[in-house]
């Protein structure tokens, strides 16, 4: 064999390589894509993280709401008060985003509870809920006996709350996704910018696994 045929069956063998490095990266790449594809189906249940308490609250119609009376829906909830200037108007913004979204999943309730119960009287809420169009048949705003609130966020919720130095309300800024049986499956934050999508992701997630259509398929 020559100098030259010597070489060009060199490059032939690291071209084979190559290839076949090519066609493993392939196939791991589609397997992924594969297995991400059946995980975002719900094929892969999401994780328990711990159960909500019961609870007794009003919401801005005046109308009594419990884990009882929500339970066989997914629920989305959050944490804000009226007169917050912080990151609330930005929260309540990101929940009517998601009342729209979810215009043909009406199973998937939406359930804001204030930090401010004092203050934030079902009236209140009412004249702030109209202001984002919340819808009170979908949306909820929650409030009540200030002590009962501030077991829910802190004992039911694990989140915090508090006030800074001003004496200004501090609470967290999470939402938290809940299943019919009244148990947290996923905590989102508000800087997150995939959070819409990925709480729509994970209601329909929880929709198919207890049985429902998600949003925009045919039951």
């Amino acid at each position: 064999m020559t100098q030259a045929e010597s070489a060009a069956a060199a490059r032939m063998r690291q071209l084979g390589w190559a290839g076949a490095f090519l066609v493993f990266v392939l196939a791991v790449t589609m397997g992924y894509s594969f297995w991400r594809g059946a995980e975002q189906r719900g094929v892969t249940p999401m994780p328990v993280l711990h159960a909500v308490p019961d609870f007794t609250l009003t919401d801005q119609t005046g109308a009594t709401v419990t884990r009882d009376s929500l339970r066989g829906h997914v629920w989305v909830t959050d944490f804000f008060f009226t007169r917050c200037k912080g990151p609330c108007p930005l929260m309540t913004a990101r929940m009517a985003e998601l009342q729209k979204a979810l215009v043909k999943a009406p199973e998937v309730k939406l359930v804001s509870v204030t930090v401010d119960p004092g203050h934030d009287t079902p009236e209140v809420l009412r004249e702030y809920g109209a202001e984002f169009q919340a819808d009170p048949g979908r949306w909820k705003l929650l409030t009540g006996d200030p002590e009962a609130v501030r077991q829910l966020v802190t004992e039911g919720f694990l989140q915090p709350l508090g006030e800074d130095d001003s004496g200004e309300l501090l609470h967290g800024t999470m939402f938290m996704l809940v299943d019919g049986n009244g148990m947290v499956r996923a905590i989102y934050s508000l800087d997150d910018p995939e959070l819409i999508p990925k709480i729509l992701m994970g209601t329909g997630n929880l929709m198919r696994e207890q049985g429902l259509p998600p949003e925009g398929e045919a039951s």
